[in-house]
């Protein structure tokens, strides 16, 4: 079996690049889907018995892309284990980073991952097609160049701060390591400057930040676009017309729940940080959506389930309470038996449910009016989205990028509350205990616990967005999000299943998707493809 490196490296601690997508058919459409992640990097094991801080240095290795989500995860953790006390500026500077990191990652991924399937021929026969060619094929694009290298410039503001990126460890239990001067906040708000002037208002939006964020329903988004010229030929623009003339909102639903641990802990609200306190302090709020109502999230209703996957067989359990991660003796990692073990992902669970991670989540955690404190978001667009459309492959995808206008607004608002004359760093006591520390990475929900007994790490457990996404079957026999949303599919071409990676992408899993189509009838494997 032939593997290929993606852009992204995997979030999850066990997994690097590697995701098998298995499909069955029946009359063009997939029947029944397993998602096998097929890499074991065991994170959690270099963990054990090793100094608390080293989380700082050893988790941000997780990922290429969203290693300061591990940093903001891990420093966090920490914080709580040892009831620290944070100088807003550091509330501040953590923000930042996040952010800058969440952002660059937009245009990274809409060009580069997902917008070059719209160039597939399977959309050859749709008026929009050519322009969408021109503008979005891979490489050759005329946005292609140019989205890729703005998404370079948020980064380079983490930078600033963070000293390099990826895999900065700026952040620790107690604040920050960095101490900028009006120089670096000078620098920074020009960095972003110019990527509103490259891309995100002339090629992206076609209008203003604050037009573009006055959007509060499907119908003002639908008239957002045909208002004039310049937003109707945006990219955003060309994006919407083409998903909804090619289909996009057709397939792709998934699992129908939705959850997000929230990321922008206030400056002013969580000083003296701890796991109770974290969903008041949120700026971009936590969360659990059942498609009908909201429930508050509580991280202690979460469980991995490991059935299904290449580790000894163990109840389900929070992730405090489960044992490191065993790798079975022997294991048949070929993978053909999808009734036993086929995966090296675990599947998270909240209150026994399956859930969606990532930006739809998020929007959606965001769009909800209910005990909305003074400085929280409040976005209720994607809650009239998700009545009118549903999820689907446009829609999450349409959740993603939305999030850029946000995102660039709070980053400048956080620049400019920095006091210089502050503290950035407050020395903590180390101590023994749990600790729980989470974010919003770009790819959605991620969080690490540690356990700390006799000053070394006994426990640490990584659960990562796309765990939440790819992993397989729980105990119950009940699929995950991206096993749920293959399901249904129509393929148009089984030599060349677009449709089965788009539905993939539009989760955007850290890593690369083989992708196995087979004959429902005579098991017969009718190609494989390298997506």
């Amino acid at each position: 079996m032939g593997i290929q490196k993606e852009l992204n490296i995997s979030p999850v601690g066990r997994v690097e690049g590697d995701l098998d997508v298995k499909v069955y058919m029946e009359g063009g459409v997939v029947t029944r889907a397993h998602a096998q992640a097929s890499m074991f990097r065991g994170f959690e094991k270099i963990m054990e018995g090793k100094d608390p801080q080293a989380g700082l240095i050893v988790t941000p290795r997780i990922c290429g892309i969203c290693g300061g989500s591990h940093l903001y995860c891990a420093s966090s953790a920490l914080d709580t284990v040892w009831k620290t006390t944070l100088p807003p500026n550091a509330l501040l500077l953590r923000a930042i980073g996040q952010a800058t990191e969440t952002i660059q990652s937009i245009p990274r991924w809409f060009y580069a991952i997902f917008a070059t399937d719209l160039a597939n021929k399977k959309f050859a026969n749709k008026p929009l097609y050519p322009e969408v060619v021109r503008r979005f094929a891979a490489y050759v694009g005329t946005s292609f160049q140019k989205g890729v290298v703005a998404s370079g410039r948020p980064v380079e503001v983490y930078a600033i701060f963070g000293g390099q990126w990826p895999h900065s460890s700026y952040m620790v239990p107690g604040g920050v390591m960095c101490a900028p001067t009006l120089k670096d906040i000078t620098r920074a708000h020009a960095i972003m400057n110019q990527f509103r002037k490259d891309w995100l208002e002339t090629l992206w939006l076609g209008c203003s930040l604050e037009r573009y964020l006055r959007i509060q329903t499907w119908e003002d988004l639908m008239e957002w676009v045909d208002e004039n010229e310049s937003q109707h030929n945006s990219d955003l623009g060309l994006f919407i017309r083409a998903s909804l003339e090619f289909g996009l909102h057709k397939f792709g639903q998934g699992v129908g729940k939705f959850i997000a641990f929230g990321t922008y802990l206030s400056k002013d609200h969580y000083q003296h940080p701890t796991v109770e306190g974290r969903n008041q302090a949120l700026i971009s709020r936590s969360g659990f959506f059942d498609g009908k109502k909201y429930s508050e999230f509580d991280h202690l209703k979460i469980k991995e389930h490991v059935k299904h996957t290449w580790f000894e067989t163990v109840p389900a359990a929070h992730p405090w309470d489960e044992p490191l991660p065993t790798p079975m003796e022997s294991q048949n990692l070929a993978g053909t038996d999808f009734s036993g073990k086929y995966t090296w992902s675990k599947a998270p669970r909240y209150n026994n449910m399956a859930a969606e991670a990532g930006p739809f989540a998020r929007v959606l955690m965001n769009a909800n009016p209910d005990n909305l404190l003074p400085h929280q978001i409040y976005d209720p667009l994607f809650g009239d989205v998700y009545e009118k459309m549903g999820p689907n492959v446009f829609t999450r995808t349409l959740a993603r990028v939305h999030e850029a206008a946000r995102l660039y607004e709070n980053i400048n608002k956080w620049l400019s509350e920095i006091d210089l004359n502050g503290d950035f760093y407050i020395k903590p006591e180390e101590r023994d205990g749990k600790g729980f520390g989470a974010t919003e990475a770009a790819r959605g929900a991620l969080a690490h616990w540690i356990e700390i007994e006799n000053g070394v790490i006994k426990n640490y457990q990584v659960m990562a967005p796309t765990t939440w996404n790819i992993g397989p079957n729980d105990d119950s026999g009940n699929p995950g999000p991206i096993e749920t949303a293959l399901e249904g599919t129509e393929i148009e071409d089984v030599n060349d299943p677009v449709e089965v990676g788009m539905v993939a992408r539009s989760f955007d899993s850290c890593m690369v998707c083989t992708v196995h189509a087979h004959d429902q009838k005579s098991g017969k494997e009718l190609a494989r493809f390298k997506l």
